[in-house]
């Protein structure tokens, strides 16, 4: 069993709006730190355009790390919908072999989870869906897994549902969190609300851990662009919020999944402490 691991954790890139100073750093900290793989959890895109794939294939390309990478609901092509229909993941040719790939590591596995469909009989198409077929897919990988061996779930959407029918985030993400709690399962990585957080959410089968990333991207935010330092001793998940502003991680995250993406701060306006709830693993700064 690999006595420590780091895993960085990238999330909503959109290349189109992406913010060059970060990703220039995280860049830069990827060279210099070293980390035993990279998860990126989707929306690499604004509007998954070929220009923005292409951007998004030269800087994931450059990065010196094993990656593996989770559509997000940006990738999808909205204004083409015969190849949203037909080929949702078509623009990601150019490095279709790191998307939904499973990475594996001595006692430890991270497995990726799809949470992405073509179509939904709801309005807002920008909502998770897990459907059967992707849940299958994902727990046949986990079972088919030495023994013993953690996982760590990569997906786009915190698998939480809330509110009416109509709105829930991730429809069957209850569902998936209950069959994810059934098996060897540390966390459920994910992004989409652009903020991060590091949660407990009860099933029927036992809490499941969710650890969300924020965003590398000039897009809708309340914290700065960052993204997530996890360790991994063999025994504990550690959760680190990296940033360019020095803002603790404690501060970094907020304390629920929001419905949507939080508005940006006011340029100079500090960022409040956000109350917590108690968990087993404390972020370490």
């Amino acid at each position: 069993m690999a006595d420590h691991l780091t895993l960085f954790h990238i999330s909503d890139i959109h290349f189109g709006l992406e913010d060059n100073l970060a990703l220039d750093w995280v860049k830069a900290e990827i060279a210099a730190r070293q980390p035993d793989a990279v998860a990126i959890t989707g929306d690499l895109t604004m509007r998954a355009r070929h220009r923005e794939f292409a951007a998004a294939a030269t800087w994931i390309r450059s990065l010196d790390a094993p990656v593996t990478v989770e559509p997000g609901n940006h990738d999808l092509p909205n204004y083409h919908l015969p190849s949203r229909y037909l080929n949702p993941l078509g623009r990601f040719e150019a490095f279709r072999d790191l998307v939904e790939k499973r990475l594996e590591f001595p006692g430890l596995a991270l497995v990726p989870l799809n949470t992405n469909v073509s179509a939904q009989p709801r309005l807002n198409w920008s909502k998770g869906w897990v459907s059967r077929r992707a849940l299958d897919n994902c727990l046949s990988q986990i079972d088919a897994l030495p023994a013993g061996t953690r996982v760590i779930v990569t997906a786009h959407h915190p698998l939480r549902e809330a509110g009416t029918h109509g709105t829930a985030l991730t429809r069957n993400g209850n569902h998936a969190l209950d069959q994810l709690a059934q098996r060897n399962v540390l966390a459920v990585l994910s992004g989409h609300v652009h903020d991060a957080f590091d949660l407990m959410q009860d099933t029927p089968s036992g809490p499941v851990r969710m650890i969300g990333a924020g965003t590398l991207s000039h897009r809708i935010r309340s914290t700065p662009p960052g993204f997530n330092e996890l360790t991994w001793d063999g025994s504990k998940l550690t959760v680190h919020v990296r940033n360019l502003e020095g803002i603790s991680s404690h501060d970094m995250m907020v304390d629920e999944v929001p419905e949507d993406a939080m508005p940006p701060r006011e340029a100079g306006e500090p960022v409040a402490p956000i109350g917590r709830i108690p968990r087993t693993d404390p972020p370490v700064d």
